[in-house]
């Protein structure tokens, strides 16, 4: 798939505010500063498209991107740490968890991890979160431009041996790089080949 028009479309606070449930939808989401604004302008080939800082906490809302007309990108909010106030992140938590177990064309949640450093139990706790709703989602392991090829076996199998404690098996996986482009062609096939089962 190579992608052609994407365009952001809205923000929302909840599910009921979301766009008609008229299309394949996948989700994109992240501890803070992880790269996932610039993982998805990288899948896109648009670097202004979603919002990229410095500053943890950026996306506060559910925000759609239009894809070719044909199917939904969302960017949620990260969890985790950020630089707002407990409210806050009990808000934006409700409103996460109220989309990603209520929209009915959500196709698969991409779980964006830093591939730089070793296994996060915020990170686990959320995929394991996922899985007991039922939700499907595949991991991908960001910046690894900055992972040399022994660690990075290393990184796989500490993150492997850290799953493998609640799951029978390795959930699918990506490594990525939104500056040299690595795995925007394994990504897009995934979402082209999901997109047939809608």
């Amino acid at each position: 798939m190579e992608i052609k028009h994407a365009r952001f479309l809205t923000s929302s606070s909840s599910p009921k505010e979301c766009p008609p449930a008229d299309r394949p939808e996948y989700a994109f989401i992240a501890r803070s500063n992880v790269g996932k604004s610039s993982l998805i302008n990288m899948l896109c080939g648009h670097k202004g498209l979603a919002k990229t800082s410095g500053r943890p906490g950026k996306t506060q809302l559910i925000n759609h991107f239009d894809i070719d007309g044909t199917w939904y990108l969302v960017d949620l909010p990260g969890y985790g740490y950020a630089q707002i106030s407990k409210k806050e992140r009990i808000k934006w938590q409700a409103f996460t968890w109220s989309y990603l177990k209520k929209r009915e064309n959500l196709m698969c949640v991409f779980v964006l991890v830093d591939g730089r450093i070793s296994p996060q139990q915020v990170d686990l706790d959320f995929m394991n979160e996922l899985g007991g709703h039922g939700i499907p989602f595949v991991i991908v392991f960001t910046k690894m431009e900055k992972v040399k090829a022994q660690e990075k076996e290393d990184r796989l199998e500490a993150f492997t041996e850290a799953m493998l404690q609640s799951w029978e098996i390795m959930p699918p996986f990506y490594h990525s790089s939104a500056t040299s482009g690595l795995g925007k062609e394994e990504i897009l096939a995934m979402i082209t080949e999901t997109n047939t089962r809608f």
